[in-house]
């Protein structure tokens, strides 16, 4: 049974590959609800480019430019007019750490298949050393496994659906050693991976291929330094903050890797570090999603003026940006707001007839408490 699995996967595989090579009709996508677009477009993909716009907008803060990029390379793949022979995109998140590279990937996910974990992703930091790059291309002949072609690789995830593109992450791309970076070289130029064995190919053509890395960062931290402006406008090299940012990233990626692994990415896109004045909108979104884990216990918590700048000015950290408001979250507000959830009054006084506690976080003496609306 096992057998005939995969040989039915590998005909819906193989099917699948040669539409899009055909450029054939594999869906008529004018009917689909949600994903309206010109009726003579025939797609193979049918995702609502609309709900993604509005779920990255909702919760990336502070990321315009960012997010405006991968809108675009999201509506070359919507409208599947890609090279096929290849992945249908692949794009490098840069920027310091915190700043939501690896949720904007989580978000695309959950806005295409409602789920933030229906992806491929690889902690690429697992591959750092020489002899585990055989988990990411297959054991080599002779070895333990080479007949099988195990990977890590998750092929359902990684080839999607009849409909909807495939999702891969790499994160923390720098950390992967040189085996594995030579390794996804042919799947940037022709979208198939071969294990080492031969026995197993995998296709990436019908996936968007994302990675995260932290290269630059520090430089990037510096960027702003009043002295470092002085000095460009005296040099007469004038440039926009953006250019000098993805000037600093190229730099420190032609450093870590050859400059032919750097040419096959399609898209290279730099993060902002998180600012102060994005803290305020972090809270909202952090805030929000606390009450969408309350909701099973029919809670509802609203922060005052002054709980939201306590938490604002206890979460800013430029260095660790949005990880380190979660912190500061956790501390100073979920912490007492379990303890007082798990006093026995809690529920006493519903706010209506819904059934609801609706809590309100004050600030009392330097320390958030709660009291029913």
């Amino acid at each position: 049974m096992p057998f005939i699995t995969d040989r039915l996967h590998a005909v819906r595989r193989d099917e699948q590959l040669k539409s899009a090579l055909a450029n054939e009709n594999v869906r008529d996508i004018s009917h689909d609800n949600g994903a309206a677009t010109a009726s003579f477009l025939n797609s193979r993909f049918s995702f609502d480019m609309g709900l993604v716009e509005r779920e990255l907008r909702g919760s990336i803060i502070g990321q315009d430019s960012a997010i405006n990029e991968l809108l675009e390379v999201l509506k070359v793949v919507r409208a599947d007019i890609g090279d096929p022979r290849k992945p249908l995109a692949s794009l490098l998140f840069c920027g310091p750490t915190g700043v939501g590279k690896t949720e904007t990937v989580r978000i695309v996910a959950r806005a295409l298949y409602g789920d933030a974990d229906a992806m491929c992703r690889i902690d690429m930091n697992t591959l750092a050393q020489e002899h585990y790059a055989a988990s990411f291309t297959g054991a080599p002949p002779g070895y333990v496994g080479s007949k099988e072609g195990t990977t890590i690789l998750d092929q359902e995830k990684i080839e999607g659906t009849r409909n909807l593109p495939g999702i891969v992450l790499l994160d923390e791309l720098e950390k992967a050693s040189n085996e594995v970076v030579l390794a996804l070289l042919n799947v940037f130029d022709n979208g198939l991976l071969t294990v080492a064995s031969g026995e197993r190919t995998y296709s990436f053509r019908n996936s968007i291929i994302f990675m995260s890395s932290n290269l630059g960062a520090r430089e990037l931290m510096d960027l702003d330094d009043k002295r470092g402006g002085l000095l460009s406008i005296l040099k007469g090299k004038v440039k926009d903050r953006r250019t000098r940012a993805h000037d600093i990233v190229m730099k420190s990626l032609l450093e870590r890797f050859p400059p032919e692994f750097v040419n096959r990415i399609d898209h290279v896109n730099t993060f902002n570090w998180i600012d102060r004045k994005t803290i305020p909108s972090l809270v909202d979104v952090e805030l929000e999603r606390l009450n969408l884990r309350l909701r099973k216990h029919d809670v509802v918590v609203t922060l005052t003026d002054p709980a939201r700048n306590l938490i604002c000015e206890m979460g800013y950290d430029r260095r660790f940006g949005a990880r380190g408001l979660k912190r500061a979250i956790r501390r100073h507000l979920e912490f007492p707001l379990a303890t007082f959830l798990l006093e026995p009054n809690t529920k006493n006084g519903y706010l209506d007839g819904t059934g609801t506690v609706r809590l309100t976080a004050h600030l009392r003496d330097d320390r958030i408490v709660f009291d029913h609306a």
